[in-house]
């Protein structure tokens, strides 16, 4: 039986708040997203690979997540060698894997939302496809501060070192 630091099961919480909250908002936001691109399709079946590329900009979220917990498990040492973390270094993964994750769930599902307006608003005006990108690629602003946050914590907290 692997017995762990208290930080460092810390920082397995961290990775799976990172990766669970961010993908939950990658998921409902590529769902909204996916569903307002069925019926754009549905009216114009040229806006198949449009409502592709709308419906699939919420996945980063669930990206940015995912590399936070991927550093989080290898520098605590649960993937591969390494010592372990203090309990301070472990609540400090417990607040990067909060920063990206809560960044990303509400991120994901705000990225939704706009894509699946601006693929309905495609269907009207096909020239609105640029612009649906622009808007649909703000709020991922938010994630990507989470991601820097995340970052920053881990740096200057002691887990990338």
């Amino acid at each position: 039986m692997v017995e762990l630091a208290l930080g460092t099961a810390l920082a397995a919480i961290g990775a799976g708040v990172a990766v669970g909250f961010a993908g939950l908002g990658s998921g409902l936001g590529q769902g909204i997203a996916a569903a307002g691109s069925v019926g754009a399709v549905a009216e114009d079946t040229d806006m198949f690979a449009r409502g592709i590329i709308f419906s699939a900009l919420p996945e980063t979220q669930a990206i940015y997540g995912f590399l936070i917990a991927i550093l989080l498990l290898v520098f605590s040492g649960l993937l591969g060698s390494g010592e372990g973390l203090s309990t301070v270094e472990g609540l400090v993964a417990i607040g990067a894997g909060a920063a990206i994750g809560f960044a990303g769930l509400g991120s994901g599902m705000g990225q939704g939302i706009t894509a699946a307006s601006s693929v309905g608003a495609v269907v009207e005006d096909p020239d609105m496809f640029a612009r649906g990108i622009i808007f649909s690629a703000l709020p991922e602003t938010q994630a990507i501060y989470g991601f820097l946050i995340a970052i920053l914590l881990m740096v200057f907290g002691g887990i990338l070192g």
